[in-house]
């Protein structure tokens, strides 16, 4: 299990301006049809985190996210060219280095980088588990009075049993 981590270029709120959600649970799918599964996850209006399981060997974790970044970038772009917001698009546009726009890249939608850290310990696990659950509440966000209320987070299915967006893998059934 991994305890990943990426982030919308410079912070912006791009899944809220664009209500991409969806692209992440996509991505989700995506993973689990090859046989990789989303233990826990939360979706912030500019990042997020996940715990991702992957039962077997041969993986690949940087090409897993890079892929996924990808694709969220393009369908991103896509819906912020549908909603008009040209100032977003330019910004990201003159964001994008030489050396990347030589590669082809025409927009920076994602940091370069994300965060990764193996999970080995159960309480590595649960410490992280706890992080995602309560992160709408944490510093700035403040997003919900009630952590398991906040739709685009696994926390009310470990909490309640209520699915809102997306079922995780139950990691409880390892």
């Amino acid at each position: 299990m991994y305890f990943c981590t990426f982030t919308c270029y410079d912070w912006l709120w791009l899944y809220e301006i664009v209500n991409g959600y969806d692209l992440v649970y996509s991505w989700f799918d995506i993973m689990k049809a090859d046989g990789y599964y989303t233990v826990a996850y939360v979706i912030m209006p500019n990042h997020m985190h996940v715990i991702l399981y992957f039962p077997g060997i041969g993986f690949n974790l940087n090409k897993i996210i890079g892929n996924a970044k990808r694709f969220m970038a393009y369908e991103i772009i896509d819906r912020l060219e549908q909603i008009g917001r040209i100032d977003i698009l330019d910004y990201l546009e003159k964001s994008v280095s030489e050396r990347e726009r030589n590669k082809g890249q025409l927009h920076k939608v994602f940091t370069d980088s994300f965060d990764a850290k193996g999970i080995y310990s159960q309480k590595f696990f649960y410490q992280k588990l706890n992080y995602i659950h309560l992160n709408p509440l944490s510093g700035k966000w403040q997003l919900v009075d009630d952590y398991t209320k906040y739709e685009h987070s696994s926390a009310s299915f470990y909490e309640t049993g209520e699915v809102k967006k997306y079922k995780p893998f139950d990691f409880r059934l390892l």
